[in-house]
Parts: C-alpha cells; structure tokens; sequence
C-alpha cells in the first residue's frame, strides 16, 4: 500500500544541518499494523509527518496505493490528507468548545453535505469505540482515555486509507493505554484499515505486528511477528 523509496529530509538551523531521515526504503502493505520506533531525533516522526502530507522530503518518493504524494504541491497534498488519511496524536486535539459528537461530526463535514448520513456514521463510529451515551459531553467532562476514543473516532469516520498515530498512549496511564491499543487493533482487524505509529512506548511496540527500528535516520531493524 506504502512504497517509500530512498527518502531524505535535512533540517537546517542558522549554519547547522541536521540529517532526519537518510536514504530511507520501505515498503508496508495494506492492513498492517506497523509501529516505528526509536530514540528521540532518530527520525521516526519526520518519516511519520512526510508520509501523512504533512511535511516533505528532500529526496525520494512516497506513493500511498497509486498516488505518488512526494510529487504533489501543497494544496494537492492537503485535499489528498483530508480525504484519503486519519490522525491520532498524543495531545488528543480535540476542539474544546465542541462535544465529543461534533469532534467527531466535524471531520465528516468538509466532505459530506448529507446530514443525516454525518450522524449516522458519527453515532455508528461512537458507539463501536465504547463512548455511547457521551456524544453530549465536551473535553472537559471526558478522561483521557476517552478524550483518545474520540480522537480514535474522528480519525476513522471517514474511511481513510491510513491512519497515523504519533506518540498516541503517551498521555495515557498503562491501563488506559492498552484499552486504547486494544480498540484500534479491533479496527484494524474489522475494517482492515491501515494504522502506522510513531512511539517509543513499550507497550506500543508488543501490540504491533511489524516493528521498524529506526536510528539516527536510518532502519536498523525490520521486525515481523505474530501477536
């Protein structure tokens, strides 16, 4: 589903150069569940942000199914984000003012027009991630972890192609985070959704079923198992 061929990204800071990702190659097919992890600068978030659209690199190519997304301009890339991609990240980024329905609604709502199949698909998504009955309730009236359910939700209400979580148990105490873990490994199972983290939790890396070792930016380590 995901060929990157021989990526690299340089940050530059005043004289200093910093090698993020060098020469990077992997291919991840559709339905994994793929953790990369490593030390802190060993260029697993850059490589996570440079899939998702969100940055780009400087040499190599990205191809997520048939579009090859290094080569896109910066509108093509957010119109390709928004459509094709779902995020989960470690803050949650949740909208405060809005209830856990509206976070969720609110992603469905820049493609569809159709509001009855928006609350379908929103209370349909809510209630596969445990939060039935809080669809009322703001950030504020949540626990973490069920502020992550609804950042769990909103990532996968509109069919993405991929989702991508960084550092996503990272605010979560253990218990939580594997309940967390535990609910997108089911929608991964059940949707055969494509779901790629960016962690260095222990935990993370037990739950995934392919882990990338990435140091000073470059793989040192490709791992498969059964779990």
């Amino acid at each position: 589903m995901i060929k990157i061929e021989g990526v690299s990204k340089t940050y530059h800071t005043g004289e200093f150069a910093v090698e993020a990702l060098k020469s990077v190659s992997l291919h991840i097919e559709k339905g994994a569940f793929l953790a990369i992890a490593g030390p802190s600068g060993s260029g697993k978030t850059t490589l996570l942000n440079c899939i998702g659209c969100i940055d780009t690199a400087d040499e190599g190519s990205i191809s997520i199914e048939s579009d090859v997304v290094s080569g896109m301009d910066k509108p093509a890339r957010t119109l390709f984000r928004r459509r094709n991609l779902g995020f989960i990240f470690q803050t949650y980024n949740l909208i405060p003012v809005l209830t856990a329905y509206e976070n969720v609604a609110l992603a469905l709502q820049m493609n569809l027009k159709d509001n009855d199949e928006i609350r379908h698909r929103t209370m349909d998504i809510l209630k596969e991630v445990g939060l039935e009955g809080m669809e009322d309730r703001r950030p504020d009236r949540l626990s973490g972890g069920q502020e992550q359910r609804v950042a769990i939700a909103r990532a996968l209400v509109g069919n993405p192609k991929l989702i991508l979580a960084d550092e996503p148990t990272a605010n979560l105490d253990s218990h939580t985070g594997e309940d967390v873990l535990s609910i997108m490994r089911r929608m991964n199972e059940r949707h055969n959704i494509t779901f790629l983290f960016s962690t260095h939790d222990p935990m993370v890396m037990e739950f995934a079923r392919r882990l990338v070792y990435l140091h000073d930016g470059e793989i040192v380590t490709d791992e498969r198992r059964t779990v």
